[in-house]
């Protein structure tokens, strides 16, 4: 017992040192939560204002913002327990930073006000944005196991399909929702229908995280029924470690998307694979290589030109390669099929993106790291926006195309 207290004590100090590594590089650790509306301190205006030339923001749809809660409010949304376990101490940093990248404070944890503090400062955050601008929230469907039975185990959080829904529901005119349904549940397909009859504008998978395999014979239905919708997947692709689940990092890689593109369904591989490595599978004897080559691939493969999409979120986070800015800058030729995306509410989790390490790697002015930095404080998503526009390598930028993301999507079918 003695060894075992030890162990967890460590475990504790390993995870505080690695926050406080993580603080000391990126500046504070904590989301001030700021107030999001203009004007913001340290911010020129007319700097500002330059960030949106050339977006229509009635095109700007981000396509990849999180849905969290812990059912408190009836929501049938919740948390896996390791999460608030004092002897899990890594999870619990996560929880902690998460919730504080969405402004979810004490106050609201002690009043069991989570489910609704989440979605007020979302809110708040888009309603600071020009009139159009849209956020898709995602459903998180439970792992599901090869028998469809549930596993709670392997499941870091869930949203289910209907809060999603009716959350976006309640702004229609800011908000939009993605379901998110395990293709081996029993009744996968009519939650799947349901899910197209209610407005539904994409499917999510995270396969590492909810243990689906995209080679599975089992789900053609499925991939059938998606592609005469015409509703995109969006699959998360390379590593995964915010949402480990049933942590099968292997069903992350970004080949396996060859399976869905066959059947015709069109695809956004979330954060473009930036992350980690996967199996080449193309060679006779598999070895690792970086997912994001892999992706790029795909990207170069004719016969996926007109199905798959990458969305760049999280793109410019700490842990992704140089490299990996330097090519999505410089390959003008994707900027057509890839997707803004912020990831939220990751970018008000402060460490994740290190505005003096885009300078060391050439692909962000010296002079933009000061009004990015205060506005990530007030707006941590306009910041997200922001520092995708500013990015540069060698003179190529995101194209404007990458920030008219409503194009992509089909409109909804009437609400029943």
């Amino acid at each position: 017992m003695l060894r075992r207290r030890h162990l967890l004590c460590c475990g504790a100090a390993a995870a505080a040192g690695l926050f406080s590594a993580l603080a000391a590089e990126a500046g504070p650790f904590r989301n001030p939560c700021g107030h999001p509306a203009p004007p913001i301190d340290g911010v020129d205006p007319d700097w500002l204002e330059r960030i949106w030339e050339g977006i229509d923001p009635a095109q700007l749809w981000d396509v990849h913002a999180h849905l969290i809660g812990t059912g408190d409010s009836g929501s049938g949304c919740w948390i896996a327990p390791s999460l608030s376990q004092w002897w899990h101490p890594v999870e619990v940093a996560r929880k902690h930073a998460i919730l504080n990248g969405a402004c979810v404070d004490a106050a609201a944890v002690a009043s069991r006000g989570v489910d609704r503090a989440y979605v007020r400062r979302l809110t708040a955050l888009a309603d600071a944005f020009p009139a159009g601008a849209r956020w898709l929230l995602f459903a998180f469907d439970e792992a599901v196991d090869d028998t469809g039975a549930r596993r709670p185990d392997w499941t870091t959080f869930h949203v289910p399909d209907a809060y999603a829904r009716a959350v976006a529901a309640e702004r229609p005119d800011r908000f939009a929702w993605v379901a998110s349904i395990h293709p081996h549940r029993e009744d996968a397909l009519a939650r799947l229908d349901r899910a197209i009859a209610g407005g539904a504008l994409a499917i999510k998978w995270l396969p590492s995280s909810m243990a689906i395999d995209l080679r599975d014979v089992r789900l053609r239905p499925f991939y059938d029924r998606l592609a005469a919708s015409r509703l995109p997947l969006i699959v998360h692709c390379g590593e995964e470690h915010a949402v480990p689940g049933a942590g099968r990092q292997d069903l992350g890689n970004p080949l396996l998307l060859r399976e869905p593109l066959r059947h015709g369904v069109r695809v956004i591989a979330a954060h473009c694979a930036s992350l980690g490595q996967a199996m080449d599978l193309d060679q006779p004897r598999p070895r690792p290589a970086q997912a994001f080559d892999l992706f790029a691939r795909l990207m170069d493969e004719p016969a996926w030109r007109g199905l798959l999409l990458g969305d760049v979120s999280a793109m410019f986070q700490f842990n992704r390669r140089p490299e990996v800015w330097r090519t999505v800058l410089r390959r003008q030729d994707w900027h057509e099929r890839l997707l803004h995306g912020s990831d939220y509410p990751l970018p008000g989790v402060l460490p994740l993106v290190r505005l003096p390490q885009l300078v060391r790697a050439g692909v962000l002015d010296e002079a933009h790291v000061a009004p990015l930095g205060a506005l990530r404080n007030h707006h941590p998503l306009m910041f997200d926006l922001a520092l995708k526009r500013l990015a540069r390598w060698q003179g190529d930028r995101l194209g404007a195309t990458v920030f008219a993301t409503a194009r992509h999507f089909p409109l909804p079918a009437p609400r029943q």
